[in-house]
């Protein structure tokens, strides 16, 4: 998904009227928002960081300075880690990776729904709906993870939802 698609995704779940226009810069697409009272802000992060300081929900920042840290850190993992990559080998050692780090938390900071949950959701959307069942069951922390964030009030909006359960046909009862 590009960028603008996702600040806009990120616009409306935020609440925010419509009305950013969105460009974007170089071979690797980087995102631009012209402002009305100042410069262009360039990249992903740091527009969605805006997005939210605008919406007045900072709190999705994080509420300590723990917390705000380790949103910033998902938020460059994001960039660095998911995007542009494509190669199926690449994606899997990521879920592996985030399977462990997600295995005792419900959110990436731990109890608290961020930014970072959003926009890595977003990322990952595309390599998730993609994943048989058995690799869902492989990644299980991952996959209750994002199947509980894609069922937060207004994230998910017109992408596909990614199914998670795997009914069985038959019982090992006789």
């Amino acid at each position: 998904m590009a960028a603008a698609a996702e600040l806009t995704l990120l616009e409306k779940s935020l609440g925010l009227s419509k009305g950013n226009k969105y460009s974007a810069q170089g071979e690797r697409q980087i995102p631009v928002l012209q402002t009305n009272n100042g410069p262009s802000l360039t990249g992903l992060t740091t527009i969605a960081a805006h997005l939210v300081k605008q919406a007045n929900k900072e709190y999705l920042l994080g509420n300590t300075a723990e917390e705000k840290a380790i949103v910033q850190q998902w938020l460059e993992y994001r960039v660095t880690q998911v995007d542009g990559h494509t190669n199926k080998e690449d994606i899997h050692i990521l879920l592996k990776d985030l399977n462990s780090y997600l295995e005792d938390k419900v959110y990436l900071t731990g109890y608290n729904f961020t930014l970072a949950d959003i926009l890595l959701y977003y990322g990952l959307h595309r390599f998730i709906v993609d994943l048989t069942v058995q690799e869902k069951e492989k990644y299980l922390n991952v996959s209750r993870w994002f199947c509980h964030i894609q069922h937060y009030p207004g994230i998910r909006q017109h992408l596909s939802s990614v199914v998670f359960i795997k009914n069985r046909l038959y019982t090992n009862s006789h």
